[in-house]
């Protein structure tokens, strides 16, 4: 499962330095079409990446929320996502303002907004380009931990919240208004849900109606990514095919699902669990400093745009070894120890 983000995570990269127009263009000095025209017409579906990494969060959400508290959960959920993510805001806010062609650096109120993670409903602009993912995902936790896990996560709170929820996200759509949208999540609920059923597959074995939540979820799921991703007609430089984008869904399903009935549990070395370390930090630093990355290398050094893009994407995992080593390691238990509720005795009470 490390190794798999790890690969999802290197196909939103593969998209934002190669499969896009935007920024990206503006380090190239022109169009990725231009400089990759063969790869950049695979790079532009790594955006799909996002909807792996949905789905893979579902089995890990499950499997390590099961036999916790509500509160384990909580701190958990902080120490694993805030940490880097400070850490990444800062850096980027000071490559900003040191190296303006990175990315142009917000007011301070918008910066100090970003740092709670909440700045999308706030309708604060992102300090990170990814964050909007990262909204989803506290939106699945939050939720996830209402329904479920403050009760205690068993099989049978699992399958009826997964039920539940895809009727809720049928019924939103019905609806059509933007709070329930952002409620239930209608479009990326089936991978989440997806992901809960196979570590449900996982853990007790096959079962007809998980393997159904399985398959439910991935019909519904590959209806919201070809519409999302595929506009008929001209599209520019760049042309998503909607079978195409159906079968990398599909294929993202059965990869999970290859770890959810043991097909890969041969697969142990110690490298899948640094590129699980690095999977997070890398996702949230890959994008602006990989165009100032690119521009630098491809522009500077005048190396050749495969070399640049190989090199972009060894020094951003560089930088995320660092920022898991100097703050993920370190600042992660001690913010969860800090989280434990302390009990405080009434002074009044005898």
């Amino acid at each position: 499962m490390d190794g798999l983000r790890l690969l999802a995570a290197l196909m939103v990269c593969c998209y934002h330095y190669a499969g896009k127009n935007g920024e990206v263009a503006q380090s190239w000095h022109q169009s990725p079409s231009e400089v990759f025209p063969t790869f950049s017409q695979f790079a532009t579906y790594g955006s799909l990446g996002v909807q792996f990494f949905f789905l893979i969060s579902g089995f890990v959400i499950c499997m390590s929320s099961w036999g916790r508290s509500l509160g384990d959960f909580f701190r958990s959920r902080v120490a694993r996502l805030y940490p880097a993510y400070w850490a990444a805001i800062v850096l980027v806010t000071v490559a900003a303002y040191v190296l303006p062609v990175v990315v142009e650096p917000l007011r301070s109120d918008e910066l100090l907004v970003n740092l709670t993670m909440l700045q999308q409903p706030m309708g604060v602009d992102r300090v990170l380009g990814v964050d909007w993912t990262l909204w989803v995902e506290v939106r699945f936790y939050a939720l996830f931990a209402l329904c479920v896990v403050w009760r205690g996560v068993t099989y049978r709170r699992v399958v009826v919240f997964c039920c539940l929820w895809t009727l809720a996200g049928a019924f939103a759509r019905v609806a059509d208004t933007p709070l329930t949208d952002e409620l239930v999540m209608r479009d990326h609920a089936p991978y989440f849900i997806g992901g809960l059923a196979l570590y449900l597959i996982h853990r007790y074995g096959n079962d007809l109606l998980l393997w159904g939540i399985v398959v439910m979820s991935f019909l519904l799921g590959q209806r919201y990514s070809v519409t999302a991703l595929w506009h008929p007609g001209p599209q520019g430089d760049f042309h998503r095919d909607p079978h195409v984008i159906q079968l990398i869904v599909l294929v993202a399903f059965a990869a999970v699902a290859a770890v959810a009935v043991g097909w890969t549990s041969r697969a142990n070395g110690r490298w899948l669990t640094v590129a699980g370390a690095l999977t997070y930090p890398f996702y949230l630093i890959h994008e602006h400093l990989g165009w100032f990355a690119i521009r630098v290398l491809h522009r500077g050094f005048g190396l050749n745009p495969y070399v640049t893009i190989t090199g972009s994407i060894l020094i951003m995992l560089g930088l995320a070894w660092l920022l898991h080593k100097c703050v993920e390691k370190p600042i992660g238990p001690r913010l969860k120890r800090a989280l434990v509720v302390r009990r405080v005795e009434d002074p009044a009470r005898p």
